[in-house]
């Protein structure tokens, strides 16, 4: 490796003691351009800002015409400075004047020089200004120029980076980096959140560029490549994957970068211009990025998220930080956002701060976005570059209805959204209100409104919605959210803790369902073509038998003294519930001979959400002690629709008269049996789903908390029997001409005042 010359070791020595003067910061750029310009033997040096129209705007120049300077203007992708931005590539021209980009402009005097190389100013992979040096005489830049300059333009981002140009920015203009920004993702969990960035993992800030000794920072390089790659290949020989929540292809992605020798000359070669070692992996970084955030193969963007990753651990290694730290100045209304986490990640964040998520990967059946759901925090996820974009302590909207992020939105937006969430703030308080009113309709019909939870965290919300108990208690959740399998009495305190801030009302446990979507870090099967119908829930469990008798032994003495109630899920066939049934029995039959206290009561049930089911409705009512109809899993198996997929999920309706043919189907056999029957679900959550479910008899339903409001509103203003008339007799209508269910519905509470 060639040492380069001590001329940008010089400049940028200098540049760090004009930072330190106390000048104004006119001055200040007026003297960089000025030492930049006389180190490169450069006739010319300009200073050009990314404004937040997308105009890039002349702030100094030596050289050129300064009257020109905060007049001299071009559009991103206007002219070579343009393109430079537009690109975050630098341009090394001999005749700048014979590219097709080149643009004149007159108040600048710039048509006698005719060498021209100018780089982008970058910050995270964003382009936030164009640095640029020109000569009379046509040649090309040496590359160790280029390389100068590209450094220097760091000391340039930090400049604009910490707000110092504000100072001298014409009135009514913005700065690019305080630009709002509206990103479109996917919608993950509903509600809006009004808040301030929280970065999960914080950018590695690095203040000290400059380095007074650079063989030193080379082999603080070398010491720290040499951990990281130890840390590695660690994981890598101990398969411990999960304790970082990736997967261990991407770890030997990771190693590949690591020992990846393009990336450490690039590295190296910033040291020996005169970087600090962690000032180098940032500016290696932040090219690499700029050159890869325009690629569209999601491949490759999946490898740049890797090299991000990996850069940031560097940067830590050489700055001593173990890892991301949250406790510092975490603000009241947080909003986190985050390429990706785990739940438990979730989990250490003070819940009553958190207003919302934003994510830049994830899906809607990944486990931090079921624990969200389930703690009611909004969640945008595939909000693209949002984590480059972001700066901790932005203001930030996250709309979980439609599925937008708002960075740095304009005061109109924000007031706009403001006043939604005041809204929805008096719809829930009206709603909290009826939390001690009797859920019963218009003609004396009680329904049952319970609600769906996961976690410690939801049990407060029985209370503060009003729920009569819990109808689904995801007992799976505690064994996503933990790094290793929960011992017999963790999980049996879990459940004591469980029944005990229920009080008196009842909670229905569904027994463990992983496997497909719900993947546990320490309890992997062989890969599956199509794991939603595979290796799952009650059949994971019946071939463990182990696992299944444990959560049974658990339960069985956290509900001694009172009632508990226990439902299988994924049955297939009643074959299925009478094995788990027996090994009920026998874990009732082992406590006993050895004096446990037994629940007083034992309710034992079935989730409804396999179609085959449906051919064995007269079995299923008389084995059971009760059905819970999984409408989310039984909608999407009977129109073998994949609910992740926006192509085909809202392309049949769970309103439509099949699928409420089918419940209708349920509800009669349950009553020829006097089979208690219920149904969890998300069409229960919806005011007008809600209202079809006790037309169809249903007695019985389950929902987020933030459902049960909505839903007793409107079936205190509903006749039961008068709906369920009409109802019946338009579920046996068919032909072209017919209308569709989901219209007669709104109808009906339209003409009837029932509040949706």
């Amino acid at each position: 490796m060639r040492d380069l010359s001590a001329g940008p070791r010089v400049l940028l020595r200098r540049l760090r003691e004009l930072m330190a003067e106390p000048l104004g910061p006119q001055e200040r750029l007026n003297q960089i351009v000025r030492q930049i310009a006389q180190n490169m033997v450069a006739e010319v040096c300009s200073f050009y800002v990314l404004r937040a129209d997308g105009v890039l705007e002349l702030y100094a120049t030596e050289g050129l015409n300064p009257d020109a300077v905060h007049l001299a203007q071009l559009k991103m992708g206007q002219g070579l400075v343009g393109t430079i931005a537009a690109s975050a590539r630098p341009l090394n021209l001999s005749d700048a004047q014979s590219h097709p980009a080149f643009a004149y402009l007159p108040e600048t005097g710039e048509e006698v020089y005719h060498s021209f190389m100018g780089v982008p100013i970058l910050r995270a992979g964003r382009s936030l200004g164009v640095l640029v040096v020109q000569n009379k005489a046509r040649r090309n830049y040496r590359d160790d120029e280029v390389e100068a300059l590209e450094t220097t333009a760091m000391v340039l981002a930090e400049m604009v980076a910490t707000g110092e140009l504000k100072k001298i920015t014409r009135p009514g203009m913005e700065l690019d980096l305080s630009r709002p920004i509206s990103i479109e993702g996917d919608a993950y969990g509903d509600g809006i959140g009004l808040g301030y960035v929280v970065l999960h993992e914080p950018r590695v800030v690095v203040t000290n560029l400059l380095n007074d000794d650079m063989d030193l920072e080379l082999k603080r390089l070398e010491e720290a490549l040499g951990s990281l790659r130890i840390s590695i290949d660690d994981m890598l020989s101990r398969r411990d994957v999960s304790m970082e929540g990736e997967h261990r292809e991407v770890l030997e992605a990771y190693r590949m970068f690591a020992h990846d020798r393009g990336w450490v000359r690039k590295m190296e070669e910033a040291i020996r211009n005169g970087l600090t070692a962690e000032a180098a992996v940032e500016k290696v970084q932040s090219d690499t990025r700029a050159r890869m955030m325009h690629l569209s193969d999601p491949y490759l963007r999946e490898r740049l998220h890797d090299f991000d990753d990996l850069a940031n651990r560097l940067l830590r290694q050489l700055i001593g930080r173990s890892g991301p730290s949250t406790a510092d100045g975490f603000p009241d209304d947080a909003i986190i956002v985050a390429r990706g986490m785990g739940a438990a990640e979730l989990l250490d964040y003070t819940r009553s701060k958190i207003r919302g998520l934003v994510l830049e990967d994830g899906a809607i059946t990944s486990h931090v976005v079921i624990v969200a759901r389930a703690m009611g925090i909004p969640v945008v996820g595939q909000a693209t570059g949002v984590v480059s974009l972001a700066e901790n302590g932005d203001a930030i909207i996250v709309d979980g209805e439609d599925g937008k992020v708002h960075l740095r939105p304009i005061p109109d937006l924000e007031k706009a959204y403001a006043e939604k969430v005041r809204f929805r703030a008096k719809r829930q308080e009206r709603f909290r209100e009826l939390r001690a009113v009797e859920p019963v309709t218009k003609d004396g019909t009680r329904i049952d409104l319970m609600m769906n939870a996961g976690l410690l965290v939801d049990l407060p919300q029985i209370e503060d919605s009003g729920a009569g108990g819990i109808g689904l208690f995801r007992t799976e959740l505690q064994f996503m959210i933990s790094s290793t399998m929960p011992k017999a009495d963790d999980q049996e305190r879990f459940y004591t803790n469980v029944l005990r801030q229920s009080g008196d009302k009842p909670v229905t446990f569904r027994t463990l369902d992983i496997g497909g979507d719900k993947v546990v870090p320490y309890f992997r099967g062989a890969e599956e073509e199509n794991p939603a119908l595979g290796w799952r829930a009650i059949r994971l469990s019946l071939d463990r038998p182990g696992l299944l008798r444990t959560q049974f032994r658990a339960l069985l003495r956290a509900a001694a003294g009172r009632e508990l109630r226990l439902m299988i899920p994924m049955v297939t066939e009643v074959r299925e519930i009478r094995e788990a049934r027996e090994l009920l029995n026998r874990e009732v039959r082992h406590l006993s001979r050895f004096g446990h206290d037994l629940p007083r009561k034992l309710r034992f049930g079935a989730m409804l959400e396999v179609p085959s089911l449906l051919w064995q409705l007269d079995e299923l009512m008389a084995t059971v002690d009760f059905v819970s109809v999984g409408s989310n899993d039984l909608f999407q198996f009977t129109f073998a629709v994949d609910r992740g997929n926006a192509r085909v999920s809202d392309r049949f309706d769970n309103l439509g008269r099949p699928f409420l043919r089918v419940l209708r189907q349920i509800v009669t056999a349950a009553d020829r049996h006097d089979t208690a029957v219920t149904l969890c679900g998300e069409m229960a959550a919806k005011p007008l789903g809600a209202m079809a479910l006790i037309g169809l008899g249903f007695r019985s339903i389950s929902m987020s908390p933030a459902g049960i409001g909505p839903v007793k509103s409107m079936l205190l203003a509903l006749d039961a029997g008068q709906l369920q008339t009409e109802m019946s007799k338009a579920l046996d209508e068919s032909g072209p001409d017919t209308r569709p269910m989901r219209e007669l519905l709104t109808e009906f509470a339209e003409n009837n005042a029932i509040p949706l």
